[in-house]
């Protein structure tokens, strides 16, 4: 089968196309046909290597696992014991290497919405539930309740718009200029232009604001939260090479604590409960997943090439 691998970290030109044995189903798991897969920034620090911090779990000298890509839409072609699927089992979740023709799954998929495509699918996983734990979990945001989205456009923000809608709240999405149409069809009850506007000095106050952009300090984002508001920091810049968006984080959650403010961070955590309910809510149409491009396997390099660029509208979809 042909993978996507790379044997040493650098730019999206080190990964290549290679011919690998097609992979054989342990108990608990299942092998699944990738139909489509999608890119996330993790995968962009796994090829990177950076931050530096993170070496020693990805590999000091070089990746310990030259796979690459989580997010996967698929056909189950082959299952151990107790995996919980069936052969023709059209799924959606998570895989260590989705950047293949076929990657091995456990306990992280589940039945792929009817209607749905698999590039539309394979843009939920990561992204869909960040945005859904970061809200009813993290935020623990309420019906009426007022949410800020700071990163609205991306990924993980035009869930958050979507989902904080479908949780009965009014939500403020902050993005760029050419990104304003797209939010506000995603249900934004106000699109602020960064370019144009500061949030941070519009003189509202919300219950919660969403960090995906990682821009502003936490001074800044103080400025626009209740009392009782808290931040949940979702992303942050990457240039950092050591610490990576976890500057950021540490600063937000040092501010907080300093003014006796609430921020905190989550990483998601993928299984197959909170992928049917965001299957639930695909299907009742008040989520539809955004992907921006389409690439194919042998086009991986470009797709991560303009993953970096930190311009993309929703998700970078790859199919075999």
């Amino acid at each position: 089968m042909k993978t996507i691998v790379h044997d040493r970290y650098g730019p999206p030109d080190v990964l290549t196309l290679a011919d690998c044995a097609e992979p054989e189903p342990a108990a608990g798991e299942a092998v699944v046909r990738v139909r489509a897969a999608a890119i996330n920034p993790a995968d962009w620090y796994g090829l990177s290597g950076r931050p530096w911090l993170a070496r020693p779990t990805m590999g000091l000298r070089g990746p310990r696992d030259g796979r690459i890509g989580i997010d996967v839409a698929g056909t189950v072609t082959a299952i151990g014991d107790g995996t919980g699927v069936h052969v023709g089992d059209d799924v959606f979740g998570t895989a260590n290497g989705s950047l293949a023709e076929y990657a091995v799954v456990k306990r992280k998929v589940a039945p792929k919405p009817p209607g749905l495509t698999f590039e539309d699918a394979a843009a939920v996983p990561v992204a869909g539930i960040t945005a859904l734990q970061g809200l009813r979990d993290k935020g623990g945001v309420r019906p009426g309740q007022k949410v800020l989205v700071n990163g609205a456009s991306g990924g993980v923000g035009t869930f958050v718009v979507q989902i904080a809608k479908a949780l009965g709240a009014e939500v403020t999405a902050v993005c760029s200029t050419k990104h304003v149409d797209l939010v506000r069809s995603l249900g934004a009850d106000r699109v602020v232009d960064y370019t144009r506007e500061d949030f941070t000095r519009l003189g509202e106050r919300y219950d919660l604001l969403l960090d995906v952009a990682g821009s502003r300090s936490w001074r800044a984002c103080r400025r626009v939260l209740t009392p009782e508001g808290t931040v949940v920091v979702i992303g942050g810049p990457k240039h950092n090479r050591l610490l990576g968006p976890l500057g950021h984080i540490a600063a937000m959650r040092l501010g907080a604590v300093a003014t006796r403010g609430s921020a905190t961070f989550f990483i998601a955590s993928v299984n197959e409960a909170d992928l049917v309910v965001l299957g639930e809510l695909i299907q009742a149409g008040q989520v539809r997943p955004v992907v921006d491009r389409r690439y194919e396997l042998s086009e991986t390099a470009e797709a991560f090439r303009y993953l970096g660029e930190g311009h993309a509208s929703g998700k970078i979809v790859v199919t075999p």
